[in-house]
């Protein structure tokens, strides 16, 4: 598996899921940029998604969903806030309904995503942070650490 640590800073409200691959920092970046790519990783295996929109760009936005064994669908959106090819992304985490609107009862997450070069391959970090400690316990009961850490698993697969 890719993923090398995941960290919990309970002072901070953050957790960072720190990956790495024996692939070029360009090639993880399309994983990421581009849409049919970021969709054979984004869920588990057990959570398949589909990419609806995909704006990168600091003021766009990314709606997806993730279909479950039984056919449910849950959504999801990103709002961009930074991008710098092929080095960082930064964009808000939101729960959404089918119409990409954020759910105001679910946890948000401001995630700061950084690949740089590392022992002839690429380390990805992704820190996701949390406006509240009760948002991100919500966030990890929800087995959302798990999840992220399936789906990041696939990346590799996608590198060959």
């Amino acid at each position: 598996m890719t993923v090398t640590c995941v960290e919990r800073d309970d002072d901070d409200l953050t957790i960072t899921l720190i990956a790495d691959f024996d692939a070029p920092v360009d090639q993880v970046w399309e994983l990421w940029s581009d849409p049919r790519k970021l969709e054979r990783w984004l869920g588990p295996p057990s959570h398949p998604a589909s990419v609806e929109k995909h704006d990168l760009s600091p003021g766009g936005e990314i709606t997806f969903f993730m279909t479950g064994p039984e056919g449910a669908r849950s959504w999801g959106t990103w709002r961009v806030t930074a991008v710098d090819p092929p080095a960082a992304l930064e964009f808000t985490d939101a729960f959404a309904g089918a119409d990409g609107t954020p759910m105001a009862d679910m946890p948000v997450s401001e995630v700061r995503l950084r690949l740089a070069e590392h022992g002839g391959g690429t380390r990805m970090e992704m820190r996701c942070g949390f406006g509240s400690r009760e948002e991100m316990e919500r966030w990890v009961s929800m087995g959302t650490v798990e999840g992220l850490q399936q789906a990041v698993g696939q990346m590799d697969a996608l590198l060959g």
